[in-house]
């Protein structure tokens, strides 16, 4: 039989999405579907394009990481499993491996279909909790994949699995979604242009997805929060602002305005003021859910800072639902691909978040 995802009820989607019905377009990290199949196969149904970044994804059977693979232009077909036990259900996850990018406006990734032999769909298990990560290239795996000392800047070196999200939300038995792209920040990205902060596109379906294809496709709808309401939304940014404040002016190509965040009394002022307002703009998306600011995976200049700004917020509101927690700092025992944070940095991380969130939360609904 073949169906497309959204015509198999039993089937969970991944990630934030704007339609449903016909193909699913994977904008974002950790995008994908999830399903418990007791057919003796499987097989996805791809339709794919890029120009400079190939989308990848990640296959997770019964809990282990099974494949990894890019997606290759056009139309494809790919077995996820073949030949196994007929009437045994299979957990099965597919998760997009990669970010959004802005840089290739053909970048796009879309499951067309379902194929399967024999078998039924089975209800999914429903969640804990439903977990939502905000962040920078840490929370997008940057590095999460990939041998110490990589430099390349190149798809293959993110990972949705090797994830402290992922680790979170699974400890936590979580369904969970990502908005994140590499190199923003809070008041600008590591670069200092002031057009990359993350939650300014918080409203969006993914708002970095750009050009006429993606937009047809959804990527600046605006996100229906009610239709997906997070219990805890998890924010881990001030890396690129804290690589800013070090960085040279970033000068606006169209008008040749110049524009840093500084560093001083003045920087900091407006940072902590961005934070306060972030986080009153989250709880207002969000009345129900605990709101988790974090920061340190790479750097722990700014954690002060950030702390100070959590606590103002909550003296400022009333809102006692509000935290900062520090996350481990990446050594070189766990530095990944890209001096980024590798496999057991993210580990050290989720198991911070999984103990807080834990206390925070309790069990599960």
């Amino acid at each position: 039989m073949k169906e497309s995802v959204f015509a198999i009820p039993q089937v969970r989607v991944l990630g934030r999405h704007w339609r449903t019905d016909g193909p699913l377009t994977l904008f974002t990290t950790a995008s994908g579907i999830e399903c418990l199949c007791t057919g003796s196969e499987l097989w996805l149904e791809l339709q794919a394009d890029y120009t400079l970044y190939e989308p990848w994804l990640s296959v997770q059977l019964n809990g282990a990481w099974l494949s990894r693979f890019p997606v290759a232009p056009g139309t494809s077909e790919v077995c996820l499993f073949r030949g196994m036990t007929p009437g045994k259900a299979k957990h099965l996850r597919v998760l997009k491996e990669v970010q959004a990018m802005p840089d290739d406006p053909r970048h796009r990734v879309q499951i067309t279909a379902l194929r399967w032999e024999g078998g039924e769909f089975l209800p999914l298990p429903e969640p804990s909790w439903r977990l939502e990560f905000v962040g920078d290239s840490i929370t997008s795996g940057e590095g999460a994949i990939g041998a110490p000392g990589e430099e390349d800047w190149v798809p293959a070196y993110f990972s949705a699995v090797n994830h402290y999200a992922r680790m979170t939300a699974d400890a936590l038995h979580a369904d969970y979604r990502l908005v994140c792209q590499s190199g923003w920040g809070i008041l600008s990205g590591w670069d200092n242009d002031p057009r990359h902060r993350v939650l300014d596109c918080y409203d969006t379906i993914c708002g970095p997805a750009r050009g006429a294809r993606n937009a047809a496709l959804g990527a600046g709808q605006p996100y229906d929060f009610a239709a997906w309401p997070a219990d805890g939304v998890i924010v881990n940014l001030g890396t690129n602002d804290e690589h800013a404040a070090h960085n040279p002016p970033w000068t606006d190509p169209e008008t040749g305005r110049r524009w840093a965040q500084g560093y001083g009394p003045e920087r900091d002022a407006r940072l902590e003021e961005a934070v306060v307002e972030g986080l009153a703009m989250l709880r207002r998306r969000n009345p129900g859910a605990l709101l988790v600011w974090c920061c340190g995976m790479l750097g722990e200049e700014l954690n002060p800072l950030l702390e100070q700004a959590v606590d103002r917020y909550r003296r400022r509101t009333g809102d006692q639902r509000a935290c900062f927690v520090p996350l481990p700092p990446a050594t070189s025992e766990t530095l990944g691909a890209r001096r980024h944070p590798g496999t057991a940095c993210h580990r050290q991380a989720a198991r911070v978040l999984t103990a807080l969130l834990q206390e925070k939360l309790g069990t599960g609904r």
